[in-house]
């Protein structure tokens, strides 16, 4: 894939983050009451309701782990995480089905909120513990951002959404937790292709992903 130096690559911000779930919750409520009944979201196995659900879930607990006065940096912070069905996301953020999509989307705005205000007011030097190795505040960011950008991209397949969110957010991801990766000319495809959801011309779709949240040098 060619590199290009077209789009930003500056450290990712709280902006980033509260303007990609804002842009997610946008899109997502344009998918009528009726769309959210049992449909898959994408190639996950897991309902769109059940998606973000997860969603939210991954939010509310980045958010978590740079909480404490000293984030624990060997575990995650001991919530009790379950699911609601075999096969289900293991959760400990679950929305009330009496509320509807609205209720359910007001609470991935809410835990989008936590992140946002963790990540705007938290030191850069907090380090916290993830499945991926210990990271800091933008690192945290990152996360949610390519959460909140690909699953929403899951869910627009299942509710037949448009969803092309922005390129200097996709570039500055990218380069922020995924730096094996040559950025292109079409960092939302490249983040895509990243995260196993697509194919690219001569890269085939990777079966096996993660990304590199270590603190910047």
């Amino acid at each position: 894939m060619p590199e290009t130096a077209d789009h930003t690559t500056g450290p990712v911000t709280a902006e980033d983050l509260d303007r990609s779930v804002q842009l997610a919750v946008a899109a997502l409520r344009e998918a009528p009451a009726s769309a959210w009944e049992d449909r898959k979201a994408g190639s996950l196995e897991w309902d769109c309701w059940e998606t973000v659900e997860h969603l939210a879930d991954d939010l509310f607990a980045y958010a978590a782990q740079l909480g404490p006065r000293q984030p624990p940096l060997t575990t995650d912070v001991p919530f009790s995480w379950s699911p609601r069905r075999p096969g289900g996301p293991h959760n400990a953020i679950h929305a009330d089905r009496k509320a509807g999509p609205e209720g359910l989307l007001q609470v991935l705005e809410a835990t989008g909120a936590l992140l946002v205000a963790m990540a705007r007011t938290a030191s850069p030097e907090v380090r916290a513990h993830h499945g991926y190795g210990v990271s800091d505040p933008e690192g945290f960011a990152a996360m949610g951002i390519v959460e909140t950008l690909v699953h929403t991209y899951d869910l627009a397949a299942g509710l037949d959404l448009e969803w092309n969110p922005p390129a200097d957010v996709c570039a500055r991801v990218l380069a922020r937790l995924f730096p094996h990766v040559p950025l292109t000319a079409d960092p939302w495809s490249t983040l895509l292709w990243a995260t196993g959801r697509i194919d690219l011309p001569d890269h085939p779709r990777v079966t096996s992903w993660r990304w590199y949240g270590a603190p910047r040098p």
